[in-house]
This record gives structure tokens, sequence and C-alpha cells, in this order.
């Protein structure tokens, strides 16, 4: 690089982080009812100040300065929620192929099939109309999962943490994602059996136990590295699996092969609670199935979260699909009329989900240092027919604005000379 495109570069990179310091907005938000997902708990007629894009102070009676003041008259205040572990960004129409980026099917002829290295944050679109429909319902974050699909392994491949503030790049560690049980039989002879031999196979290939010359070799010189990073406790794997003794199985395997895995699904995870518990492994619970779907969530139950947190499990909510991300309220809510406690209801879509994709440094508690992602709420978080009023991420007030407000207010405004299908001011 010249000399001059070196200054070029320098000049850019400056001219972008005043940019990004003129839209991070100082903002001090009074008297508000505080929940801070941390062990201070929930906080009255508190106020939270925001410089720079991080929170500076949280207290009472705090100096405003130059910052703008926003009124609260004691209303609730949280982080910003996780919105689950989903495929936002990453899939528009669910059935049209080419909006769908999270799973990657690879044809019979094409061999090896497990591909690890597949990482589906290389496809995630920040203007997907997905995200500001997750935000304006006080979603600020998403787990993107990769998917295992017909064609394709247990192994779905890598996913990472991303934000609904706009930008590309995702944030924290990837997890790999594997799926067990039944749904996934079929991408091993249509048996669970052979799933736990496929996965000694795979480590054993990327700890450098199996010759990568080997015709039964099923990675990828890539494939083999891209797995090393997530074994020895140095990743995070996270598996999609159900029945009871898999789950026992799995962190025997676990425990064998020493890495360290979270679950989802986990329908049936209340009768192993306490190995749970014991192992320190995450669980990300669907609070919603109360009824078998299949013979792997025979023992289905609304107290499943509440059982698991009273075992000393740390509880997180999974998912209510992409186009639904606005429901892990209702999800919470549901945990807690079931028998989670509220707090832990809260930290379910904050500070667990936080903590187990390692980005807990940077957000999902209300405490000084972290990111300003703030949403300022007309009622009970947790409650559906509570609303959020403002969301702020990085400080910067998010347009509270998206396809299905815009439709909305189209089609109910009042009716002009034309029919309401037209947009406003169309001649």
């Amino acid at each position: 690089m010249s000399r001059k495109q070196v200054c070029r570069a320098l000049v850019a990179a400056c001219a972008f982080a005043l940019s990004a310091q003129a839209f991070a907005q100082d903002v001090l938000i009074r008297n508000a009812t505080v929940h801070t997902a941390t062990a201070q708990g929930t906080l009255k007629n508190t106020d939270v100040l925001v410089r720079n894009g991080r929170i500076s102070a949280v207290g009472a009676h705090l100096a405003a300065g130059n910052a703008t003041v926003v009124e609260a008259n004691g209303r609730e205040l949280t982080p910003a929620l996780f919105g689950g572990i989903t495929d936002i960004g990453l899939e528009e129409v669910s059935g049209e192929s080419s909006t769908v980026d999270s799973t990657q099917a690879l044809g019979e002829k094409q061999d090896p099939a497990v591909r690890p290295e597949f990482d589906v944050t290389l496809a995630y679109n920040p203007a997907s109309v997905l995200v500001p429909v997750a935000r304006v319902e006080g979603i600020g974050w998403t787990m993107l999962a990769a998917g295992s699909t017909e064609g394709g392994s247990i192994i779905g491949g890598q996913g990472g943490v991303v934000r609904m503030d706009g930008s590309l790049d995702s944030v924290g560690p990837r997890a790999l994602f594997v799926s067990l049980g039944a749904g996934a039989s079929p991408l091993t002879g249509n048996t669970r059996a052979a799933q736990w031999m496929v996965l000694d196979q795979l480590v054993a290939e990327a700890r450098g136990r199996m010759s990568a010359d080997s015709k039964f070799a099923l990675l990828t010189p890539m494939g083999r590295a891209a797995l090393a990073k997530f074994l020895d406790r140095k990743g995070l794997i996270v598996v999609n699996i159900n029945r009871a003794a898999d789950i026992q199985q799995l962190l025997r395997w676990a425990k064998r092969n020493n890495v360290r895995v979270a679950i989802t699904g986990a329908v049936e995870a209340w009768k192993v609670a306490d190995e749970l518990a014991a192992a320190k492994v995450p669980v990300f619970v669907d609070t919603l199935a109360d009824l078998p779907g299949d013979f792997d969530q025979l023992g289905a139950t609304l107290e499943n979260a509440a059982r698991l947190h009273a075992a000393g499990v740390q509880v997180a909510i999974q998912s209510a699909g992409s186009h639904h991300a606005r429901k892990v309220r209702q999800m919470a809510g549901n945990a807690v009329a079931n028998g989670l406690p509220w707090e832990d209801g809260l930290a379910a879509l904050t500070r667990v989900p936080a903590e187990a994709f390692g980005v807990a440094g940077e957000f999902g508690t209300i405490a000084p240092g972290k990111r300003a992602d703030l949403v300022l709420w007309d009622g009970d978080p947790l409650d559906v027919t509570a609303l959020a009023q403002q969301v702020w991420l990085d400080g910067r007030a998010m347009p509270m604005r998206s396809r299905q407000t815009e439709l909305r207010d189209r089609y109910l405004r009042a009716q002009g000379t034309l029919p309401r299908a037209y947009p406003a001011g169309t001649n």
C-alpha cells in the first residue's frame, strides 16, 4: 500500500469514527424502574446515564449535564432483549429458497458432507425486513443458528451473535450447532445410536487420531481445523436434543471429550436437571411445549423451566421463530406463570444467554461500562400487552417503525378520494 493510500485509509477511518460518535446520543433516563438483570435486581426511582454509547452511571438523582433527558415516570427499563436462537437476517421468506441461507444441503455426490467450517454469519443481512420487526418489540440481539437439513449432516455449522443495530458483523465467539435425537436420525442411517459413532469419529479426526487420508474420513482439512476450535472447552457446541436419555448420553460424551455444550429444545431436560446443574450446562427451553410433539417429548411440561431453575440450571429462552421473535416475551411470561421467578424470567432473555454465548462483557445487563442497549416499556415487559416505547442501541434511539407498523398506518388511516392501498399524497 502506498503512502497516499495509507493516508486515505486513515482519513476514511477517522471520518467513520467521527460519524459514529455523532450518532451516539448522551441520554439520561430519569426516574425509571430499572431491571438490571444483575444481582442488584430491580431498582425503583433510578436514573441511567448514557455517554458515548455506554452506560456511564446507574443511581438516583444523577446530573444530566448536556445529556438529553427522558422522563421515565416510573416506567420499566430493561436491557435490550435476546430474540432467541433464530434465522433473522438469514431467512426472509421461508418458502423461497433464494432467501434462506441458514442451512446447507450437500448433494449425494459431494463427499464429505460434514462441514463444521460452514459459517452462516457470512450470509447475514442487516437490512432484512425481520430486523426492525423484532427490534420494535424490544429485541436487541439474537444468535444466528446453522441448521441441519436433508442431504446435510448432524453438524449444522457455525453461528454467531448479531445485534439489531443495522451492523453487518457478528459479535462474540462462534458457536457450533449440532442436532441429535429422533429428528436428526435420518442423517445417520435412521438410528440415533449412529450419532455418537459419528461424533466420536469427528473428534478423533479433529485431534489427529485418525488419518486425514483415510477413505472413511468425514472432514475436510478446513473442517478438522474448524472443529478443533470447539474441543477442549475452547468453544461452545449448541446441541438440539429433547429426550432425557439422549441428554444423559450427551453429558457423558461431553465429559469424555472435554467439550463445553449448551442444550436447546430440552423438552425432557427437567428429568435430568440435577445432572445438568452439576455439569453447568445452560439450557435454552421452549416454554410453550406442554404436550408431546413426538416420542422424544413424552415428558413435556410447562414447568420445565421452573424445575430446571430450582435445580440450579441456568435457563434461557430458545426461540419463538424468526418471524415471531417478539413472542419470546410471552414464552418467558409463561415460564413465570408456571413457577419460574420473575427476575429469572427476565434473565432468561438477557443475562443468561449473554453469558452462555460469551458476550456478557458487552450487554445483557444494566451496569456501568456496558453497551447502552436499553428498552423503555409502558408496562411489565413479560406481559404480552406491554409495548416497547423506545429502544436504544449503543445509546442511539432506534426508529420505532417496521414494515408491520407502516402497513398498519397505511391501511388504518382515514380514507380519502383514493382507496387506502394508495400511499398518502398520491394524486
